[in-house]
């Protein structure tokens, strides 16, 4: 893929995930293609995709992705981003707390044939789970 498709790919990725699109979000994955995320674990499929991405909107609607300009060397692409919303659905077996979150993250994205063959997604997880009151720090 040349660099323009690439950032063009990217393009219509951050239209999908502002429009909250999961149909087109996982057009975007290919049909064998993989996603390993602290979240969702590995999944393996565009279908998996599209679940992945389904529960994720479901748990936190109105979740938004703030992305810097990607980086691209050949065919892999760095996505940093920063995700901000709020908790309003069920989230792995738990009701709604209606706190909010903010974490940043990167997505390590491998494209092929105008698609995502691989994304690799990498924040702090644990962090997140605190902010959500799923885990409870210690005081030091």
């Amino acid at each position: 893929m040349t660099r323009e498709a690439i950032l063009d790919l990217c393009k219509r990725r951050q239209r999908a995930m502002d429009a909250r699109d999961v149909e087109a979000l996982a057009a975007l994955h290919a049909e064998a293609g993989e996603l390993d995320s602290p979240l969702a674990g590995s999944s393996r499929g565009r279908e998996a995709a599209r679940r992945v991405y389904a529960a994720f909107f479901a748990a936190f609607p109105d979740a938004v992705e703030t992305t810097d300009p990607p980086i691209v060397d050949g065919d892999r692409v760095a996505i940093v981003a920063t995700v901000a919303g709020t908790h309003a659905g069920e989230f792995m077996g738990l009701p709604a707390s209606g706190k909010s979150f903010r974490f940043s993250i990167a997505h390590v994205l491998t494209v092929r044939d105008g698609l995502i063959v691989r994304e690799r997604r990498i924040y702090d997880f644990t962090g997140f789970l605190l902010q959500l009151g799923v885990l409870k720090a210690k005081p030091v």
